[in-house]
């Protein structure tokens, strides 16, 4: 019989169909609630309770997240004191009386810990199939009499270090060799083990390519396919030598691309070309999911195999759609579940259309979606064998059995693994039971009628009730990164980084008042990733020049302090849409100039435009004066300028800190007197470019590269300068504050001084952190562009319980990044500025050895002579008061150091000089309270990695001998640039005043 063509089969058909099999299955389920002498029973009625109420709902989640690292009674039952004292009167009496009566060490205390920890488990047990081999294989053996079979999931921990790669590349080795003798003695049962072209593997196993190497960088695909795929191979050898079948998991939308790309590429290679028990994920919920199931058919017929599709919804809705809101990136998701729903069933079609190619697997547990590909397929003639539903352990199970018994092969996704590690996905599971837009939920806990279950998702666009943009527009908003998952992206970084090397060689003048002066003294720009390329030549100011251009700042002073601050704020902008513009060649120029990696390189071009426009954001709204009036008597208060700033800026953001500086002065009405660090002097002139584009006036800003020993002094000194803002050492710092403050008898102002002066800065990790979370976020924060940041984390106090663990995961997860030069996309930690500042380091190292234990040097001798290098390099027994954990290294050298407990973790984090960034990570919410009001620091980050601040969202800026000043990027820091000005007039004229705006006029 000839197969019917999708073309020729209406939609009505397919409807009519689902219907028909929607009553059929619900008439079936019906039957199949699971009764009150079932442990499902009492669990469902759990989350009934947890679900009823939002607040006890997500402090539920909370708490068993937190169990697992929970050693003691005590600790257990700290934490649910802490977890659900503001929601008690919402709990069942029986709790809420438990939970009163008991304290940490009574008897009562420690039933209630035993029962916590019980029914945790209890329910870990319903989704998780195990953490031995032995319950994995007796889980197998049951899923198998049952009627259903399976694919195994390894949960652990997030991949951090090649050791951890390996060790996950080792499980699923020994899992397929294990299982292949216990399976072939499975008795045959066709539905399971056939499908319509032949035999099926009995071992099949799913896997994220994420864990196959410890560096999944999206932004560097060729070095992440160089670790990925021979740990691939491997497994794919292993599938074919014991007859398996190796799923691939699909996982956050930027790394769907690469995921796609080397299942494809690795599965195209001559090896494996004809290995057809191979699968992957399409994800419904992405509107990009129609067009990579077309690429993937395209590739398939290229290849000449089929592979599996498995189609499901998406696991990750929440992650994408707040780190896209967080980034202000385009949101890859869609917002309405019938969206998905929607698009599940149109790719559902294709897929059956194209059966023979892409052989598909449904996941879900949506009845409607399920019903829906069973109408299709037997509308196409696509024979119940060449399809087969797949749904989740211990969600479910009598739809499971339903399917099971209608004919259906039922894949169960069966995770198995440690309970630490798993509860995350115990979490996901839990929150997708209690969703209010979950299938499970609706169609048992709320019993929702057929009809509604059953609804054609395309009939919900009439209905869909979507949030209508705020017609209150905020004015400012945070300039989005460069998605470098995207491969147009990536494109744009190496055509700017081939641009820029053109542009090598080249001279840059001062500009004083508008003219360029080349000078006889010049300073030699170098590439610190490799010494032998000069970048340019840049004109180095002499004294007698500073004298000048303060002297063009003071003349031009006059005329722009008067211009009207909507203009000035309108400049700022013209200089941040130029950045726009230029924002990878900018970025391109900070990759060699300075050392920073790709994304390091486009968060200072980003920080730089965000300042630029918050400045102007934040200017429009202090220019209107402030009115304090009363009958006879009107009030105003405004702002006014300074005067000249002189703004000296560092080297480590040089695009960044040197546009905020200056845009800060000009959008205030002051005149600047621009000098960047030596290192940065490029850099430094490419904004003087971008400046002298905007039209801003001749003298307002002058641009003054040079030695700072050479013309510091007499910017600091200057009687012609009313404020200096500086950023660097606190040796500068205070150098500054000191000269500053000696009043040269022709100074008709006293100087304002802004500084910023570095850290000490410290991360806590308590006993009850997650420590992939801690892990990660202590490298990042320590050695991401070599710990050349004022916010960098130099030092982390562990609290005892978890020292030892903490650290062999922190030096394992270190050797895995990447060094080398900036302008690779791989790179994680680049060279460090120069010479100086290794050596500097180099010496740091030196001490670090004599006062503490070396836990960790990475290497760099291969590319010492190519540039200035320094690898991460991990203290541990380290007291608090040895140098290196008092004294500012800037630099990749850590400080780990023991704590008993959280309170001398706080007091060693503030016993140092310094007060500018600190962080913690915990789970326990009264120490959380506690770092909040304790940590002295100026920036507190909780359960984050603590560098990467963001203008407005996070006003950066420390005190103590952090710095002097407000904070950059927050409602604060104009006001310093400015002198504010009262002016109070009489108005009464003979007892006569004028009526206020508004005022009743009285009746005569």
């Amino acid at each position: 019989m000839a197969r019917k063509k999708a073309s020729s089969i209406s939609n009505q058909n397919f409807e009519q169909r689902t219907q028909e099999l929607g009553e059929q299955i619900w008439g079936l389920l019906e039957r199949r609630e699971p009764t009150m002498f079932e442990k499902r029973w009492w669990d469902d009625r759990i989350l009934s309770w947890a679900m009823a109420d939002e607040s006890v709902k997500v402090q539920m989640f909370r708490f068993v997240d937190v169990l697992p690292m929970l050693r003691s009674h005590e600790s257990i039952v700290r934490h649910l004191h802490e977890y659900f004292e503001d929601v008690r009167k919402h709990l069942p009496w029986a709790a809420r009386i438990g939970l009163e009566l008991s304290t940490p060490n009574s008897v009562l205390g420690r039933a209630l810990a035993l029962n916590a920890r019980s029914n945790a488990r209890r329910m870990a047990s319903r989704f998780i199939a195990g953490s031995t081999v032995d319950e994995v294989h007796r889980t197998v053996d049951r899923l198998r009499s049952e009627n259903f079979t399976f694919t195994l999931d390894l949960l652990g921990e997030a991949v951090i270090s090649e050791v951890e790669a390996e060790a996950y590349l080792q499980s699923y080795l020994d899992l397929i060799r294990g299982l292949a003798p216990r399976v072939r003695k499975w008795s045959e049962n066709v539905q399971l083990d056939w499908d319509n072209q032949g035999h099926l593997p009995r071992t099949n196993v799913s896997i994220k390519l994420s864990a196959l190497c410890s560096q999944f960088k999206p932004t560097d695909p060729v070095g992440t396919m160089a670790a990925v795929q021979p740990r691939l191979r491997t497994l794919l050898r292993h599938a074919m030598k014991y007859d398996a079948y190796l799923h691939v998991d699909m996982e956050q939308n930027s790394y769907k691309p690469l995921t796609l790309e080397i299942f494809k590429q690795t599965l195209m290679e001559k090896e494996f070309r004809d290995f057809d028990n191979a699968g992957i994920v399409i994800q419904a919920y992405q509107p990009q999911a129609e067009a990579d199931l077309m690429d993937l058919l395209k590739w398939v017929k290229k290849r000449k195999t089929p592979v599996w599709v498995r189609l499901v919804k998406g696991a990750y809705w929440d992650y994408e759609t707040i780190t896209s809101q967080y980034r202000n990136w385009p949101i890859p998701v869609y917002q309405e579940k019938w969206e998905s729903d929607a698009n599940y069933e149109k790719l559902t079609q294709i897929l059956l259309q194209n059966f023979q190619w892409l052989k598909p697997a449904f996941g879900s547990h949506n009845m409607r979606s399920l019903a829906h590909a069973i109408a299709v397929a037997h509308e196409l003639d696509v024979p119940p064998s060449a399809y087969e539903i797949q749904m989740l352990y211990g969600m479910g199970k009598e739809q499971a059995q339903v399917f099971a018994e209608m004919g259906h092969r039922v894949r169960i996704y069966t995770p198995f693994g440690e309970l630490i590690p798993g509860m995350a996905y115990l979490v996901r599971r839990l929150l997708e039971n209690t969703s209010n837009d979950s299938f499970l939920r609706q169609s048992f806990s709320e019993h929702v009628n057929l009809e509604t279950l059953m609804m054609n998702p395309s009939d919900h666009a009439s209905k869909s009730n979507r949030k209508k943009a705020s017609s209150e527009e905020k004015h400012f908003q945070n300039e989005p990164l460069i998605d470098f998952s995207l491969e147009e992206s990536r494109q744009k970084m190496r055509e700017a980084l081939e641009t820029v090397e053109d542009q090598f060689g080249k001279e840059y003048p001062l500009l004083i008042n508008g003219r360029a002066i080349d000078t006889k003294a010049t300073l030699t720009s170098r590439n610190p990733s490799h010494l032998s390329e000069s970048l340019g030549t840049i004109s180095s100011a002499s004294a007698d020049d500073a004298i000048d251009a303060i002297d063009a700042a003071r003349r031009a002073f006059p005329g722009w302090s008067k211009t009207e601050p909507q203009y000035r704020a309108e400049y700022l902008e013209l200089i941040a849409a130029n950045m726009r513009r230029k924002r990878f060649e900018l970025a391109a120029w900070i990759v060699y100039e300075c050392g920073k990696p790709w994304e390091e390189a486009d968060g200072d071009v980003v920080e730089a435009i965000d300042f630029c426009m918050y400045y102007a954001d934040q200017m429009r709204k202090l220019s209107d004066p402030r009115h304090c009036d009363v009958p006879g008597e009107e009030n105003v208060y405004f702002y006014r300028p300074r005067g000249t700033v002189a703004v000296i800026a560092p080297w480590n953001f040089p695009l960044a800190i040197l546009t905020g500086m200056t845009a800060a002065a000009l959008v205030t009405g002051n005149t600047v007197v621009m000098k960047p660090a030596e290192q940065s002097s490029i850099v430094a002139a490419k904004l003087m470019d971008l400046i002298h584009e905007s039209g801003i006036p001749d003298g307002v800003v002058n641009f003054l590269p040079g030695v700072g020993e050479e013309v510091g002094p007499e910017l600091v000194g200057s009687p012609d300068v009313e404020m200096i803002t500086f950023t660097g050492s606190r040796d500068g710092g205070l150098a500054i504050n000191e000269s500053a403050s000696n009043t040269d008898i022709r100074q008709k102002m006293v100087k304002r001084v802004v500084a910023e002066m570095g850290g000490k800065n410290a991360i806590i990790v308590d006993d009850d952190a997650d420590l992939d979370e801690a892990v990660l976020g202590v490298i990042h924060s320590a050695f991401n562009y070599a710990g050349q940041k004022c916010s960098a984390c130099s030092r982390v106090i562990v609290v005892e319980s978890i020292h030892d663990v903490f650290v062999s995961r922190l030096v394992e997860a270190t050797k895995s990044l990447k060094i080398g030069p900036a302008e690779d996309p791989g790179t994680i930690v680049g060279p460090v500025i120069d010479q100086d500042a290794r050596q500097r380091i180099q010496e740091y190292i030196e001490i670090g050895k004599e006062e503490a234990t070396l836990a960790l040097a990475c290497d760099t001798s291969e590319l010492d002579e190519e540039g200035y290098y320094v690898g991460p390099h991990i203290f541990i027994d380290v007291d608090s008061t040895c140098q290196i954990a008092q004294e500012e290294i800037f630099g990749p050298v850590l400080a780990v150091m023991k704590a008993d407990d959280f309170e001398e973790a706080i007091t060693i984090a503030n016993d140092t000089a310094y007060a500018l960034t600190a962080g913690i990570y915990s789970r326990s919410p009264a120490h959380l309270q506690r770092a909040r009001m304790e940590l002295m620091a100026g920036n507190i980050y909780l359960n984050r990695n603590i560098t990467g601040a963001m203008v407005e969202r996070h006003p950066f800026g420390g005190f103590k001998m952090s710095g002097m000043g407000s904070k950059t990027g927050g409602p604060d820091y104009l006001l310093q640039f400015l002198v504010p000005v009262n002016v109070t007039e009489n108005t009464m004229r003979r007892g006569f005043a004028p009526t206020a705006v508004g005022e009743d006029e009285e009746d005569e």
